[in-house]
């Protein structure tokens, strides 16, 4: 009698070595790579809330106004690269007299940006137009694989880096995500030439100086993608008077400009989704595939072992 390997038993230890491999590989070759971020994006995220601004038409501060604050960001593929992101951001401040705004020159303010971001890391690239320079470590989103410590994160108004702080877990739309929160103390940002009489001085024109601050920043964070499913900020911007240390004029001021419903409930579907397909390459599909390729190899080597009993040639003739 004589053994040989069944062809199942080969088809099994095959497909069990085969899952073997391909468990690691996805764990820590593909996953790592599809942790990039994307080239094509095209969002527009809303904020809404009340305060104060200054009305160009009647020279004064309005109190308890609408604000509407749209934010637009397209990636730029053509400038993009397999290692760097370009995007183009477009954000605009109204109140309800300037919506909907046919041209957002007409808003009560408008700013256009441009990023460049490593893909990998998040961390600022300097080349393609960038616009302005920027620092830190978090600004349209933050790193994957979100850490619950502080992080730098860039205010384009301040222009410079604000600590925001971790500070728990928060559910947005049902969906758990980091809470990072930070305030900015009244902070000089720049100069413009006013009217004196506007800033309290007898001189016909001033460069009046220009403060910001912001009562509060709160940012929802996927822990997975680092992207926010939810914002909240608390702008405040003034004139004051070249040399004075109290704010002449409020041009804008608001406790809580946050997310609309309909913001939060598309950015939470897209983290979602996006956390997903992240967790079933890296854990999900890996340790499945570890698993039953430990089981068909374990099962494929101990038939090939075995063998199957056939009879042949002279093996075990009796002599003449």
């Amino acid at each position: 009698m004589r053994r040989t390997a069944s062809p199942l038993s080969l088809v099994l230890l095959g497909v069990g070595v085969f899952l073997l491999v391909l468990a690691p590989l996805l764990a820590w070759y593909v996953e790592p790579r599809a942790k990039r971020t994307p080239l094509d994006i095209d969002t527009v995220t809303v904020f809404e809330g009340k305060g104060a601004y200054f009305d160009t038409d009647k020279v004064k501060t309005v109190e308890g106004a609408d604000l509407t604050v749209t934010r637009q960001v397209r990636g730029d593929v053509a400038d993009s690269t397999e290692e760097h992101a370009v995007w183009d951001v477009s954000t605009s401040v109204d109140p309800d007299k300037s919506l909907p705004a046919a041209d957002p020159h007409d808003s009560l303010q408008w700013t256009t940006e441009r990023w460049v971001t490593d893909r990998r890391t998040n961390a600022p690239v300097h080349c393609c137009d960038e616009e302005p320079y920027f620092e830190g470590e978090a600004y349209l989103k933050f790193p994957f694989d979100v850490e619950e410590r502080t992080y730098r994160w860039w205010d384009g108004t301040l222009g410079a880096t604000v600590p925001l702080k971790f500070s728990g877990t928060k559910k947005v739309q049902g969906y758990e995500g980091l809470r990072f929160t930070g305030t900015v103390k009244a902070t000089k940002t720049g100069t413009r030439q006013v009217p004196g009489r506007l800033v309290g001085s007898k001189a016909s024109q001033v460069l009046a100086e220009e403060w910001y601050a912001n009562h509060g920043v709160e940012l929802v964070v996927d822990r997975r993608t680092g992207r926010i499913v939810y914002a909240q900020i608390g702008p405040r911007k003034t004139l004051r008077k070249p040399g004075s240390d109290k704010d002449a004029v409020v041009l804008l001021d608001s406790r809580k400009v946050a997310f609309t419903e309909a913001t939060q409930k598309v950015q939470v579907a897209l983290a979602g989704d996006d956390s997903s397909r992240l967790q079933l390459l890296g854990e999900t599909v890996p340790v499945g595939a570890a698993g039953l390729g430990l089981a068909l190899t374990a099962v494929g080597a101990f038939l090939v072992v075995r063998g199957r009993v056939r009879p042949g040639g002279d093996e075990g003739a009796p002599e003449a």
